[in-house]
């Protein structure tokens, strides 16, 4: 490996002398289109890479550039970090705000792919469910060009492989319907769903490529379990899966690239570590070691292996590793999952929704005593509100024989075909009558994703969003509330622009963003230790993002190649909006926006680039709620970029201007 990797350093050097040759400009246009490759590693937090668990990310890290400042978009959620990576835009100007969204009307409402009318609150890591985005908002809901739909209209050879939904969304106007099925895209799209009616079909040169590489058409299934309450989850990495995405690649896609002679941007996935820290079942019920027990470093290992099988390929070649520039990225940071303690003090929730006993339908309890449900939001806001809960995610007959919403009592014994005790994805229409039509007449929507939900006011009543962020302000589980500007000062929220959610997306924005409370277990290394409550359906001990703790929004990322300093670590925040710009740059790809929420070129970066840019520490804090409550931001600024650290709700001491996050 270290013979091998010397190779491809010495290729870079080479290529880096080169450009000094033909240019002594800033940041030089190379003669010749460059190749990209964009890795992004799931979940990837910048403290797991070290030379022993994960020795090609630090070979990147320290040969090339690495971003020590690094951060995810918040809400920090796959797709929505996802859009960020793809156009350049923060999330207000691409719409994707969460994995689990709003979008105004029932999914497939018009039938796509021959379905009947879904949730309100469709879960985007499917392609299907991003077709249908698109075909409700011109062809393209997220309104923006990606850089693969960029690189693609400009003759690049392009192709996503790896984790459906985010690797879709890197050309996602590809996604669209005909008759029923995918239409034939013209980027790659390698994922979950390939081979299937689920996933976007191969063209023909694509398959008889992984048919010459001895590899299927199809893509393995996913065998990892996430247990329950009383029984562990997955002891192995998601290997057998990427190790069929890493063959893809390197054995079918790149080598027909190659041939072709086309300049190429090639995007991989990698779902692990994150499908691994997801469902591991080192830490059930307890919060140590949580995501960082050996099932999680093994997913680790797993992408670090995908890696260096993609990066042995480019070095075998001098040439192709001289012209080809890699950019390594995580989405989000992780964090492990509490359903019960609020506080590193082992202080426990006293939510309404932890107080119930939830039994499946052969009457097993599947939530421990005390410790919240999945949809705790949901439960507790309908609660509060005095109105009815229905699950947008499960559809029983009515009175009439036509489909309903299924209603939602934690107070019932159990699980009963006609009513549940907690919705099934965490979703929930609070008031109205549950019915399905084109616009839904519940007052409130909530869209649960994880360390933070999304809160929708399809009535954008300013009285009921401020009813809710009193009722939020009491809740221990809560940990910042952010208000769309459209509803003025709320006391105890900041406005949702502060975090740029406010832009021009056309679907619908969230009218209150709610993230959950954030701890360490070990202060002394708080981002590698943090802990969050989450509103899913995984354990106390497992893991998952979301949260606006530093642990979510402090990702890896690193960069090498030709455009690239070597051995230079850049201290200046960056994030994934960067990401796109930046290679657009290299690649000189026009690459105009409709939003003007953009990221920016990290010409700090670039070879022949100049000094670290200049960034300051920020601090915003909202007026005080009635219960003495503020949401507080901490924020870096370098220039109109900003960069978001974390978020908390606390009651203020008279100093408040000095106010911090733990």
């Amino acid at each position: 490996m270290k013979a091998k990797l010397a190779l491809f350093f010495a290729a870079l050097v080479a290529g880096f002398m080169w450009l000094a040759v033909v240019s002594g400009r800033e940041n030089p246009v190379p003669l010749q289109p460059r190749n990209i490759v964009i890795f992004v590693s799931d979940g990837l937090r910048s403290g797991s890479v070290n030379a022993e668990e994960a020795p090609t990310y630090y070979w990147v890290r320290t040969h090339g550039v690495y971003f020590a400042n690094s951060h995810s978009l918040f809400p920090t959620f796959t797709t929505a970090n996802a859009s960020a990576i793809a156009t350049g835009h923060y999330l207000g100007d691409t719409g994707d705000f969460s994995n689990t969204i709003y979008t105004g009307q029932p999914q497939f409402w018009r039938g796509a792919f021959g379905k009947p009318p879904g949730t309100f609150t469709p879960y985007l890591e499917n392609d299907a469910a991003l077709a249908d985005l698109n075909s409700q908002f011109h062809g393209n809901y997220l309104n923006e060009v990606t850089l693969l739909g960029a690189a693609r209209t400009h003759g690049f050879n392009t192709a996503a492989i790896g984790k459906m939904g985010p690797a879709a969304i890197q050309d996602v106007s590809q996604l669209s319907e005909t008759a029923g099925r995918f239409t034939m895209p013209q980027t790659v799209i390698i994922d979950d769903g390939t081979g299937t009616a689920d996933g976007a079909p191969l063209t023909p040169e694509v398959a008889a490529a992984l048919v010459g590489a001895g590899l299927p058409t199809t893509t393995p299934v996913r065998d990892q379990p996430t247990g329950n309450n009383v029984t562990p989850g997955t002891k192995d990495s998601n290997y057998k899966q990427q190790s069929f995405f890493a063959d893809a690649a390197t054995r079918a896609v790149l080598p027909m690239f190659k041939k072709s002679g086309k300049p190429f941007v090639l995007l991989y996935w990698s779902r692990d570590p994150d499908g691994t820290q997801h469902f591991q079942g080192d830490s059930l019920n307890t919060l140590v070691p949580g995501i960082n027990g050996p099932t999680s470093k093994a997913g680790l290992k797993n992408a670090d292996n995908n890696l260096k099988q993609i990066l042995d390929y480019i070095h075998a070649d001098p040439q192709l590793a001289a012209n080809t520039d890699i950019f390594l990225t995580a989405d989000h940071g992780f964090a492990t999952i509490s359903k019960h303690d609020i506080d590193a003090a082992g202080h426990v929730t006293a939510s309404y929704a932890a107080k119930c006993i939830y039994k499946d339908s052969h009457g097993r309890q599947e939530v421990n005593t005390g410790f919240l449900p999945q949809g705790f939001l949901a439960i507790d806001l309908a609660h509060a509100l005095g109105l009815p809960l229905f699950d947008p995610s499960s559809q029983i007959p009515g009175p009439d024989g036509k489909k309903v919403f299924e209603p939602v009592d934690p107070t019932v014994a159990q699980q009963l075909p006609s009513v549940r005790q907690y919705p099934a994805a965490g979703n929930g229409l609070i008031g109205g009558t549950g019915r399905i039509a084109e616009k839904t007449d519940a007052k409130v929507v909530v869209a649960a994703n994880g360390g933070s939900d999304l809160v929708y006011l399809p009535s954008r009543d300013p009285d009921l969003a401020r009813q809710i962020v009193k009722v939020l302000s009491e809740q221990d589980y809560v940990d910042g509330i952010f208000v769309n500007d459209e509803y003025g000062n709320v006391r105890g929220a900041l406005p949702t622009s502060a975090i740029r959610l406010v832009g021009s997306s056309s679907l619908p924005s969230p009218t209150i963003v709610v993230t959950f409370k954030t701890f360490s277990t070990d202060p002394r290394n708080p981002v590698m230790t943090g802990v969050q409550i989450s509103d899913y359906n995984l354990q106390q001990g497992q893991g998952m993002h979301g949260s606006f703790g530093r642990a979510n929004t402090f990702n890896f990322m690193a960069a090498i190649g030709p455009d690239f300093k070597k051995q230079f670590v850049d201290p200046a925040p960056i994030s994934n909006a960067d990401v796109a710009p930046t290679l657009a740059h290299i690649l000189g790809l026009e690459f105009p926006g409709n939003g003007k929420l953009l990221g920016r070129v990290l010409r700090e970066a670039l070879a022949g680039g100049p000094s670290p840019v200049l960034f300051k520490h920020q601090t915003k804090i909202s007026a005080k709620s009635g219960n003495g409550k503020t949401t507080i931001l901490m924020y870096q600024q370098s220039g109109e970029q900003v960069y978001f650290d974390q978020a908390c709700l606390k009651s203020t001491t008279a100093n408040h201007s000095r106010a911090t996050c733990p």
